[in-house]
């Protein structure tokens, strides 16, 4: 496929576009519901809701080549205090244990802080998913604190120890910005032995590879991090690029879509699917509407089935044990060891 995509002023044409262009590919390559019965796999249902995952918007104080939810500056979805407090109420009527938020980058919603305060009233564990040079930028500087003061755990982007591989995605001096921030969050006990405050960081390839073993990866992250900069972790996450808003645009660019497509589904492992993120996460995107994981949010493929499809119209006994809406993007979970929030999927 030698097809070119120009990004569209209107993001639920530029989803769907991306989501026929996912489609075509069954043309050449095994459908993933033809992957997943020929693995015996009937089919992929939730089993359990552990983690409500919120993305609080599109706005981000950075433009990542790689970013499937296509953040920058210039986003203006922003989740409002209305859809917030619907999902605070889903919190506080249910057993989810986990809030996941994520973004853009999620701490520049104004109701960022409101949210992560009331999480932890009711006793919920809070993640938030950064970008690290969020936290020194001006008008945030005392986030790190916040976030410490908090408890909130910090799942950070790194996709490199290096800076050039790093800024080559991230955007010149991200790599820079993102070593004061660890450093900072170090400071206040983010990352250190024995710490119960939990700084993860994140790494996913600079182009169209699959990621290597994730704890031979924490290893040279882990020795690189401490020579050159004194900086302490704890743990890493690889994460596989999903061909889906900015990556795939660039992915279709460069002629390197069919490549890395049949990359993904050479890669399929069926031992991934017990353990995919879908099975017990739910995501809400910035207007409240319901999706099985991140991605699937950004090509606007919500929960099916007759299942709820706003946060206002939260059932746990009917999302619990949903069955998921699935596509050819999957095989990005499902190559090699895996690929979710939580890192690799099988270690």
């Amino acid at each position: 496929m030698s097809a070119s995509l120009t990004h569209s002023a209107n993001p639920l044409a530029h989803a769907s576009a991306q989501l026929r262009i996912l489609n075509a590919s069954l043309e050449s390559h095994r459908p993933f519901d033809a992957a997943l019965e020929r693995a015996g796999v009937a089919s992929l249902r939730a089993s359990e809701l552990c983690v409500l995952q919120l993305n609080l918007g599109k706005l981000c104080n950075q433009t990542c080549l790689h970013c499937h939810v296509d953040a920058a500056p210039d986003r203006r979805e922003i989740m409002s205090h209305e859809v917030a407090e619907s999902c605070l109420r889903v919190l506080e009527t249910s057993s989810i244990p986990t809030l996941d938020l994520t973004g853009g980058a999620p701490e520049m919603n104004p109701n960022f802080r409101w949210l992560v305060c009331e999480a932890r009233r009711i006793g919920r564990r809070v993640i938030d998913r950064s970008n690290l040079t969020i936290l020194i930028a001006p008008g945030f500087g005392d986030l790190p604190e916040f976030l410490a003061a908090q408890q909130v755990e910090i799942v950070a982007s790194l996709p490199c120890y290096l800076e050039e591989n790093c800024d080559r995605q991230r955007g010149q001096g991200a790599f820079s910005r993102s070593i004061e921030a660890l450093q900072r969050l170090n400071q206040l006990g983010y990352g250190l032995p024995n710490s119960e405050l939990t700084l993860t960081l994140v790494y996913n390839p600079i182009g169209p590879t699959l990621p290597p073993e994730q704890t031979g990866l924490e290893t040279a992250y882990r020795t690189e991090l401490r020579s050159r900069y004194g900086i302490e972790f704890t743990r890493l996450y690889t994460i596989t690029n999903m061909p889906i808003s900015r990556f795939l645009d660039d992915l279709l660019r460069t002629g390197q879509y069919d490549e890395y497509m049949r990359k993904l589904v050479e890669g399929f492992n069926s031992a991934t699917t017990d353990h995919l993120m879908c099975r017990t996460t739910l995501s809400v995107d910035w207007q409240g509407f319901l999706f099985d994981c991140d991605f699937n949010q950004m090509l606007e493929l919500r929960v099916g089935h007759g299942r709820p499809q706003h946060i206002r119209d939260f059932d746990l006994d009917s999302l619990r044990s949903r069955p998921i809406v699935t596509g050819q993007h999957c095989y990005g979970c499902t190559a090699g060891q895996g690929s979710s929030c939580q890192g690799a999927v099988l270690t």
